[in-house]
């Protein structure tokens, strides 16, 4: 591992930079004395979600005036009053002010550093809230330098008897460290006596000297928030991006000039300290949201940390008096720069004739480009384990991942690369993020945004996309997780692309037969192809589970009335393709004066997929969707119908971006029926909501409908 690590410390991970030797000759004097080691790039420590970069010239409007004047300690008996909050009645906390700030100050390191304080005061309504009393604090260290967390007060206030009762946290031996990682520890502590009804507060600052590390604000969470503010004061020779998302505006958005004497004293020399001062223009800015409502999450998310409303910030550049560099390249300098990396590109071209040994065997008789690539894909996926599905890095070679048979998908992936590239294949790897991990903003190349990588080829002049991690996934297919936008392909060019879900269709077909036999008896079958990622699914539930259990599940939903025989699954094994499923019913029991028959048997929707009456966020489907449904009965011997469902059709917008169909017809004595529901996009803004929800609400009204036969008189 040591020659992993060693890479990664002489290359940035987030921003990949080197330092400019000229600039620094001629400034030397001026980073001897306020160390220059800290222009060296630091460790990325920072994962950031973007969704809205907003330009700073229409940035700041502000929209009110007015100031939180909370401090600390001052709670009274009038604060315990309210028990119910308008910002969400049904809250079990309420965070009643979370106000915080960042600021640059000089250091004793001849350097500068980052200076964070926070107060956060709560009010626990019920015991669902307690949670709240447990403060957990992520702190960054490379090895030699560690974020120090210092200052912190914490005390719990009860009203009894019509006082207010403080119980002060204990801070010296109440502060408890955990390791999380080799570069994140986290100190937490618990605020005492905490009971329903009890106001909480704290607060504490951070000092930092990764200038990289300046902290991202959150104004939402599962708890509502009356008041959240963040106010940061940023001198001129520091550049950062701001990087904002959400969807509620902000009420105060401010921005003030000023200056500023930074006192800087280096105290590294064992003889004396030296003592400097810079001064610059300093920006202050503020932002305030206001009567901000929790944002819970709900089906069909992504990621519930792409919407929440917060602020984040990329140091992007140095600037006067410190040596003038941009500390954000361009994503062919970083691709380049990633190519070139032993833990990465590098062992895709260099030294790589021991693959000849592997592929030899796989080459024989082939007859094209095309089954090579489905043999190596195959054969890589079916002898590697996947030990970890969130990396896009190397941590061992691809020889070493060979012997051991097991590695991270961006190993495996690699090797599979490696592979078709050896073949004279035209290959690429594609790091992207994950649906879960959130969406990236790919203008800046920063790779902290990803987790995953894939690979790309081409193959008889098709793009083809590979990811070997998966046992059950065929030969040009990806994890749904994957389809999360924007991708990067990782050459000289470093081209941007698309991995969209609305590039995704489930279709399903369902085909039933229902007739009478020479006994009178009502049966039938249901033939039905999934569609690929349902099949995927059901082929890994019948290899853990077995044939029986779904025969189970399949007999649920058919219902106690029917009797389910002669279960057949094809193309079991044959993973590049849907699944075939065929089974036989029978209607069982005595045939009463009126039968009640629902034509969707057991397939249909029984409850709408979107529950809440509204959603602050967007609709992410992982798919689109064509689902079609057909039968075919005839009329059970000895009844008529009495009463048939009415057809209809229903088109999602004026757009026909989805659609359901819903014909039934009767002829002599054979009723036919057909339900499709087709949904042409997988994403949807929340103002159409509304428009989806009542969709549903028809297709599951009418799923519910029933044929109804009633004996011949």
């Amino acid at each position: 591992m040591n020659w992993v690590s060693a890479e990664r410390d002489r290359i940035n991970l987030s921003v990949q930079y080197e330092v400019n030797q000229e600039n620094r000759t001629q400034d030397w004097i001026f980073f001897r004395k306020i160390g220059y080691k800290d222009f060296l790039p630091q460790s990325t420590c920072m994962k950031t979600t973007i969704l809205l970069l907003l330009g700073l010239s229409s940035f700041f409007v502000v929209k009110a005036q007015t100031a939180n004047k909370i401090k600390f300690g001052d709670v009274t008996a009038k604060d315990f009053a309210t028990t119910v909050y308008a910002v969400d009645s049904s809250a079990s906390a309420v965070i009643l002010s979370d106000i915080g700030s960042s600021k640059i100050e000089g250091n004793s390191k001849g350097w500068f550093s980052l200076v964070f304080k926070r107060h956060t005061r709560i009010h626990i309504l019920n015991k669902n809230g307690y949670e709240l009393s447990n403060v957990s604090i992520s702190l960054y260290s490379d090895g030699d330098d560690e974020e120090l967390l210092d200052k912190v007060k914490a005390t719990t206030y009860n009203l009894e008897n019509g006082k207010v009762v403080e119980n002060k946290l204990d801070v010296k031996g109440n502060i408890f460290k955990d390791k999380v990682s080799k570069n994140w520890l986290v100190k937490k502590f618990t605020l005492p006596n905490v009971k329903e009804g009890s106001i909480i507060e704290y607060e504490y600052s951070i000092t930092s000297d990764f200038l990289n590390n300046l902290q991202p604000w959150t104004y939402q969470g599962s708890y509502p928030r009356l008041w959240s503010e963040y106010n940061v004061a940023i001198p001129d020779f520091l550049g950062y991006v701001f990087l904002t998302q959400g969807y509620k505006q902000y009420d105060i958005q401010d921005r003030k000039e000023r200056n500023e004497t930074y006192n800087i004293i280096d105290t590294r020399s064992s003889f004396n300290s030296d003592k400097y001062t810079v001064t610059s223009m300093v920006t202050d800015y503020k932002w305030v949201m206001k009567d901000v409502k929790p944002l819970k999450e709900e089906s069909f998310t992504s990621s519930i940390d792409n919407h929440t409303a917060k602020i984040e910030f990329q140091l992007s550049e140095y600037r006067r008096p410190l040596t003038e560099k941009k500390l954000i390249e361009t994503w062919p300098t970083v691709a380049s720069n990633l190519m070139k990396a032993s833990y990465f590109g590098e062992q895709l071209t260099t030294g790589t004739g021991w693959l000849k040994d592997i592929i030899e065997p796989l080459s024989k008789g082939v007859s094209g480009k095309k089954e090579l690539a489905q043999r190596m894909y195959k054969w890589v996926r079916d002898n590697f384990t996947c030990t970890d599905h969130t990396a896009f890095l190397l941590n061992q070679t691809l020889k070493n991942l060979v012997k051991t048979r097991k590695g991270s998908v961006a190993e495996i992936n690699l090797l599979l690369t490696a592979m078709l590239k050896h073949e004279d294949i035209i290959a690429a790897p594609v790091i992207l993020s994950t649906r879960s991990n959130g969406k990236v903003y790919s203008i800046y190349p920063l790779l902290s945004q990803y987790n995953y990588l894939v690979t790309l080829a081409m193959v008889d002049g098709n793009a083809v996309f590979m990811d070997a991690s998966e046992p059950p996934l065929g030969y040009g297919r990806l994890p749904l997780r994957c389809y999360n936008e924007e991708a990067r392909i990782i050459d000289e060019d470093a081209n941007v692309i698309s991995l969209s879900a609305n590039s995704v269709a489930e279709v399903k077909h369902t085909n039933v037969f229902v007739v009478n036999d020479q006994k009178g008896n009502i049966i039938g079958s249901k033939i039905q192809t999934p569609g690929y990622y349902e099949s995927m699914n059901l082929r890994e539930r019948v290899k853990e589970k077995g044939k029986e259990q779904l025969m189970g599940e399949i007999k649920k939903e058919m219902g106690s009335d029917f009797e389910v025989t002669n279960l057949e699954l094809d193309s079991l094994v044959l993973t590049d393709e849907p699944l075939g499923v065929k089974y036989d019913f029978e209607l069982k029991g005595e045939k009463e004066d009126i039968i009640y028959f629902n034509p969707m048997l057991g397939e249909g929707y029984k409850e709408n997929l979107f529950k809440a009456a509204e959603r602050a966020y967007p609709v992410e489907m992982p798919f689109t969707m064509d689902e079609v449904y057909n039968l075919q009965m005839d009329i059970p011997q000895g009844y008529v119908v009495d009463e048939l469902p009415k057809s209809m059709i229903l088109k999602l917008n004026e757009e026909n971006e989805g659609v359901f169909e819903y014909r039934i017809s009767m002829s002599g004595n054979s009723i036919s029926f057909r339900s499709r529901i087709r949904i042409g996009r997988a994403n949807f803004q929340p103002d159409e909501y509304e428009m989806l929800r009542e969709f549903f609400n028809y297709v599951v009204k009418k799923h519910a409908e029933q044929i109804v036969f009633k004996k011949k008189s």
